[in-house]
């Protein structure tokens, strides 16, 4: 978390009233058509402007702004106006008439490896600048700056901060081992986080996005680890006889939900975050795996073969009763609890692959989310707009990330081999 440390940032003057807990600016295109948003090519206060660092600083944002599907954004060349990142009246007219209704405009300046960012984004039907934010940092946050802006644009458009600055971990074969790796969550800055030649799988972020857990069989047995990201050890933290596998932290991540087979069958156990007082969830003769916590922290979602074929079932973490969850097909894996607590995701056998739904905490308004290729192990962002998930479609399996309703399926993984098992941090 070392870049996310060195970012500091400098909130403009604007009217009070603007950044107000839970207020949000309601801005609306002329006939209800989608809002136009235009990425100005950022301008350099340095005597040398540096044409691929503007070209970055706008692309990240255009990216991110178009996949959250509220706005259709796009990198545009100066229009004649103004030398500074302020708005004149002439300003204004300008964007208007191109039929622009946002607008954001930038400068930097570059010394050494010194960064300096400064946004602004304006509303050119009402003619009010609606945020400002200066970034100081290295060069290397370059593009993190441009996420952090664009979470500051979703909180002006929804009273809700975006999740574009958070980081996606998950398992690659590009070694030729199954290692764990860290990525932005629109896949640049790839990371190794692993390098034990082993298999290790099921990646978990911790709720302040510091540690992750995961199993591996480098000791030979699946045994339970956690490392900081700010650092190379792996931890032992569940290294029971028989299966330590599928790890999940609790929101408030005091305890993690796991599968244990030590005492002969593969159970849902709660463990302490150091690995002891393990606290029996499951009491059944069939296999339970890949338990997952509601927002809440007082239910597990988990599957289950108790009924002849995996099925999504949820249990409070006391234990007891077990309501089944999917009712459609014969093979249901995968469940993740959206943020807020009303929707689950998971995949679903159909036809002889998966695909990846969303169903109701009710199990009701059960959905099919994609249909090209095979998919699975689904996972939601911080604010629930967006679900990440490893596809294979004509090639080896790779991360996605599309809208929470199925729309903008885009491939994010890098480099080569299959990747899988993708999970979101918080913010």
């Amino acid at each position: 978390m070392k870049i996310f440390l060195c970012l500091a940032y400098l909130i403009m003057a604007l009217p009070a009233a603007l950044f107000a807990q839970n207020s949000y600016v309601e801005v609306t295109a002329p006939g209800n058509r989608q809002l136009k948003l235009a990425v100005d090519s950022p301008r350099s206060t340095d005597a040398k402007p540096l044409t691929e660092t503007a070209r970055e600083i706008g692309g990240v944002i255009a990216f991110d702004m178009n996949m959250s599907g509220l706005v259709s954004a796009e990198t545009r060349d100066q229009l004649p106006q103004s030398g500074s990142i302020g708005m004149t009246d002439a300003d204004f007219t300008t964007w208007m008439a191109s039929g622009i209704d946002l607008l954001v405009r930038s400068e930097y300046s570059v010394n050494g490896d010194e960064l300096t960012v400064e946004f602004r984004l304006f509303d050119i039907i009402s003619k009010k600048m609606m945020a400002a934010r200066r970034y100081l940092g290295k060069t290397r946050d370059l593009r993190r700056f441009g996420h952090a802006f664009a979470d500051e644009i979703m909180l002006v458009l929804t009273g809700e901060r975006g999740c574009f600055t958070t980081r996606i971990a998950y398992v690659s074969s590009q070694t030729g081992n199954k290692e764990i790796y860290i990525m932005d969550w629109d896949g640049h800055n790839m990371l190794p986080l692993t390098r034990n030649g082993s298999i290790n799988l099921n990646p978990d972020f911790s709720p302040d996005g510091r540690e992750i857990i995961f199993t591996s069989y480098k000791r030979g047995n699946p045994d339970l680890f956690k490392r900081a990201l700010s650092n190379t050890v792996e931890v032992p933290i569940s290294n029971r006889k028989g299966l330590n596998i599928t790890g999940s932290w609790s929101p408030d991540g005091s305890r993690i939900a796991l599968t244990l087979s030590k005492d002969g069958n593969s159970e849902i156990y709660t463990i302490a975050k150091d690995g002891s007082n393990p606290v029996r969830v499951t009491h059944n003769p069939a296999i339970e795996v890949s338990p997952v916590w509601s927002p809440d922290g007082a239910q597990l979602a988990f599957v289950s073969d108790r009924l002849g074929k995996p099925q999504v079932f949820i249990s409070g973490i006391k234990g007891g009763a077990a309501r089944r969850l999917t009712l459609a097909g014969n093979y249901n894996v995968n469940p993740h609890w959206s943020p807020k607590g009303d929707r689950i995701v998971y995949a679903h056998n159909v036809g002889g692959s998966f695909q990846i739904f969303s169903v109701n905490y009710d199990g009701t308004g059960d959905t099919q989310l994609t249909t090209a290729g095979s998919n699975e192990n689904p996972a939601w962002s911080a604010d629930g707009r967006f679900i990440t998930f490893s596809s294979k479609r004509g090639g080896a399996e790779a991360i996605y990330v599309m809208r929470a309703d199925g729309s903008g399926q885009t491939r994010v993984s890098p480099g080569k081999g299959s990747s899988t098992q993708p999970t979101w941090s918080r913010r």
